[in-house]
């Protein structure tokens, strides 16, 4: 065994340690759910036993680690990783982008956007594009870059002036943020995300930490208002059920839904459909 098998073990076992952390589990907990001894898996963390491929595995579902982390823990641990990452335009995504398509087409007229683990904007439908162009300029919005769905509703010149409750919906985002910061879809560019957006002007200093006690509920409210329009939703974020390619599993699609009959006769009205 050379020095880089060697020192494999104990990458894995700390990354093991991490995720076991992260997840609130003693060694107790983990080797129950996985059916194994806690000793072994002391071992395993500690390194004094190189685990299988099978092991890390196991461990990785009982952890319910992301698939783009389960390849890391493979490679760390010295085997070779087994879940791809395929690009949303390759033919072979092409049942998935028709669903994508449809799921966009059935939300009309209300929004929906489809988003990629930076926040990064991959697919909107026509009722995103009508309240993006009610609300914003679009020389602001290019001078952002590729559109983010965090940029445009934290950025003082995207959604920001706009969202009457936006340091309420806003918090909530940027716990969102945090916790992709720290978990299994965090790595630089979500990290550095984080801090752009904690530099804005007027961002309280209290986000700057993740709080575990704030609600993760399934759902945001959000209330837009320009002149005499006014717009109430809920969103909601829903992913893939199941995947087995990385890119499936982390994409987002952020659905918005009238709150009451005012935001749904203004949206229709915005689509020209109007009852």
């Amino acid at each position: 065994m050379d020095q880089a098998q060697a020192a494999a073990p104990a990458g894995v076992g700390r990354l093991l340690r991490q995720w076991r952390a992260q997840r609130g589990l003693s060694q107790l907990d983990l080797s129950g759910e996985a059916g194994i001894s806690a000793r072994h898996l002391s071992f395993v963390e500690t390194g004094r036993a190189q685990p299988s491929r099978e092991m890390v595995l196991l461990l990785s579902r009982a952890l319910d680690v992301p698939l783009r982390d389960r390849n890391e823990l493979l490679i760390a641990a010295g085997y070779a990783p087994i879940y791809r990452q395929t690009d949303l335009a390759a033919p072979a995504m092409a049942q998935v982008r028709r669903a994508l398509d449809f799921i966009l087409r059935q939300q009309e007229p209300y929004p929906a956007l489809v988003l990629d683990r930076h926040w990064d904007v991959l697919a909107v439908n026509e009722g995103s594009a009508r309240v993006q162009a009610h609300f914003l300029d679009p020389a602001a919005v290019a001078a952002f870059g590729p559109p983010n769905a965090m940029r445009l509703m934290f950025h003082p010149h995207g959604f920001r002036p706009y969202i009457v409750n936006w340091e309420a919906a806003a918090a909530s985002l940027i716990q969102w943020l945090q916790r992709d910061a720290v978990g299994g879809t965090g790595d630089a560019r979500t990290r550095a995300l984080l801090d752009e957006l904690l530099s804005y002007p007027d961002v309280p200093r209290q986000w700057r930490r993740l709080d575990l006690d704030v609600s993760t509920a399934p759902f945001l409210p959000i209330e837009f208002r320009r002149g005499d329009v006014t717009l109430r939703y809920f969103t909601t974020l829903t992913s893939l059920g199941t995947p087995h390619d990385i890119t499936l599993q982390e994409l987002r699609i952020e659905s918005f839904f009238p709150a009451d009959d005012a935001t749904e006769e203004a949206t229709r009205q915005l689509a020209g459909t109007s009852r």
